[in-house]
């Protein structure tokens, strides 16, 4: 029977971990489940004949992970085609004869990393299109969308498989609540994944069985599509070096019965589950047809209202009345703070709206800028815009520091991804990257509006104003422009950019930018000699400096390099303050007088 005709009549179970059965079976974690597929393909069809023996009647092929750009770490991109043709055929080969439909394992794309490593979405759409069409093409019967953790990728990921013609179970990982990032609804999920072309839609892995159901149930609320529940077993336990799951076979397999009660069509079992969870929950589901559905559509269903864009407050209050300026310094190595304090002081009296206070910039120790950012507006009296990176601190951490920033009066945030941890040389450091910079300013929206990464109330606003960086220095600017729009769609209220020296450069950016709505700071960066011109231009990541501005500086020494550099600064202020509302000033080793210099220029001309 076709497999969507049978799930609307029986409920089926599903098998369990592939993953957490692989690596009790010896395999080292590191080496990448997917390539067992060919070189150790008796392991993988021996997984799949345990579950099939425990009672699944679907089980999924070992393909998880084996999307090209999931496999290019491991060196496999150019067998994307063979992994996953022969998870399917394996798969297809233990489910042959026995009345078990195969579903075509599909998991999400890895994690950013970095600013420039952010595939389009014809990229996005490409890479699971392909993954897709392979495992039709091994035999599958339907396909598996599973542990989505961003809606709109699973969207894509959606619109790619349906091109095969096959079933398509789409199926998300939920955060305590009923909620992903950003503060999505369960209710909501379901009904935009039913009507982007769901066959089967779900939740998989997350917060355990009691969730799962909780989860099932609102599903159920709001749409009559089968619905797939494939929950982890229960929260995991680190013990020496392992993580241990510790419900039980019964426990796993009565939470399951209350899940079917709750709307269920399809269930198995996520990370921790192995086949005798599956037998335990084959057997309590044993005869069992799905549950009448009560459609009762929630108030939250319909379209979500756009949030309002905030008034211009703080640093930006007269942006469009008069030239806002920022400067940046740094804070310093050790704890001694008197020059900054010195700088800031300096700044402000000649002019400055507000101090940007990098953090750890170019991956290199410093002290932390929001502990600075606080002092400094308490003893100078400006304001702060604390950069804040994706690199050193997890999802937990981010929320943690910024609830903490806004309790210590922290009104401005810049959101960067960051540098990779590597490029500081700092021994044993390493990186985090559980967002990118659309993502964090999308957690600071959030926490704006009083709501966490899970979108669990936090009882009041953090009341952020979010900036955003932007790189005009790249040879296709669109594709910057591009991002720069998601940034400002996720919550981005303005933009300071790296140091240009091109007028044509700005009037390009000026031009590609024109509607994107929210202030715009040129960075300026004076140089100080021929030496720090061509380290710039060679060595530090987003910074080209023109040949000719390069020609000026050329022979340039310490003072005569500083002298050159303002005069090329003050040049470039001149001829953009009448096409921009305002200037990012990035001094050269923190050096607050010749910021102060550019500060007074603007003043004094405006």
């Amino acid at each position: 029977m076709n497999f969507l005709d049978y799930i609307r009549e029986q409920v089926l179970v599903g098998d369990g971990a592939v993953g957490t059965m692989l690596y009790a079976r010896g395999v080292n974690l590191e080496s990448g489940f997917e390539r067992l597929n060919l070189t150790a393909p008796d392991l993988v069809t021996g997984l799949h004949v345990d579950y099939v023996a425990a009672g699944a009647r679907v089980i999924e092929t070992n393909t998880f992970g084996a999307n090209r750009l999931r496999l290019a770490p491991l060196g496999l991109e150019r067998q994307v085609r063979d992994i996953n043709l022969q998870g399917a055929l394996l798969a297809r080969g233990a489910a042959a004869g026995k009345g078990v439909y195969v579903a075509g394992s599909m998991g999400p794309l890895p994690r950013v990393k970095g600013e420039g490593d952010v595939p389009s979405p014809d990229d996005i759409h490409a890479v699971f299109r392909e993954q897709a069409a392979l495992l039709a093409e091994g035999g599958a019967d339907l396909l598996i969308l599973e542990t989505f953790a961003d809606l709109e990728e699973l969207k894509t990921a959606l619109k790619a498989a349906r091109e095969t013609g096959l079933p398509v179970v789409a199926s998300m990982a939920f955060l305590e609540k009923g909620r992903i990032s950003g503060g999505t609804t369960v209710e909501r999920v379901a009904l935009e994944l039913a009507g982007a072309g769901a066959d089967v839609v779900g939740a998989n892995c997350g917060a355990g069985t009691l969730e799962m159901t909780r989860n099932i149930q609102r599903m159920a609320s709001v749409t009559g599509l089968p619905l797939a529940a494939y929950p982890n077993s229960g929260f995991p336990e680190y013990l020496d070096g392992r993580l241990i799951y510790r419900a039980t076979p019964e426990y796993f397999a009565a939470r399951g019965l209350e899940t079917v009660r709750a709307g269920a069509n399809l269930v198995g079992g996520c990370c921790g589950t192995t086949p005798d969870h599956i037998r335990a929950l084959a057997e309590a589901l044993r005869g069992l047809a799905p549950e009448p559905r009560i459609i009762s559509m929630p108030p939250s269903s319909g379209p979500e209202a756009p949030r309002p864009v905030p008034e211009r407050t703080g640093f930006l209050a007269d942006w469009g009345k008069r030239t806002v300026i920022t400067v940046e310094l740094d804070p310093p190595r050790g704890l001694d703070c008197s020059r900054v304090l010195e700088g800031c002081r300096v700044l402000r009296e000649a002019g400055a709206d507000a101090i940007n206070l990098a953090e750890n910039p170019l991956s290199r120790v410093r002290m932390g800028n929001i502990a600075l950012a606080e002092l400094v507006q308490r003893e100078v009296g400006i304001e702060v815009i604390v950069h804040i990176t994706c690199r050193d601190r997890n999802l937990i951490g981010l929320q943690s520091d910024l609830m903490g920033a806004s309790l210590l009066g922290i009104r401005s945030i810049l959101a960067v991804t960051g540098d990779p941890a590597g490029m500081g040389g700092e021994p044993g450091a390493s990186s985090v990257f559980d967002l990118n910079s659309i993502g964090l300013i999308g957690l600071l929206r959030d926490l704006n509006v009083g709501l966490n990464g899970a979108g669990n109330p936090i009882d009041r606003g953090t009341g952020f104003t979010i900036g955003a960086a932007f790189n005009p220095n790249v040879q296709k600017m669109e594709v910057q422009v591009a991002r720069l729009e998601k940034k400002v769609a996720a919550g981005a209220r303005f933009v300071q950019t790296q140091p240009l020296f091109d007028l044509e450069r700005l009037d390009t950016m000026l031009g590609l930018t024109k509607g994107i709505g929210i202030p715009i700071l040129p960075g300026i960066l004076p140089l100080v000699s021929e030496r720090n011109a061509e380290f710039l231009h060679n060595e530090v990541p987003g910074i080209v400096i023109p040949d000719e501005i390069r020609a000026r500086m050329r022979g340039k020494g310490k003072e005569e390099g500083v002298r050159e550099g303002l005069a090329i600064a003050r040049e470039f202020i001149d001829a953009a303050r009448d096409r921009v509302g305002g200037f990012y000033i990035i001094p050269p080793f923190g050096n607050h007088r010749v910021a102060a210099e550019l500060v007074r220029h603007i003043r004094s001309t405006t």
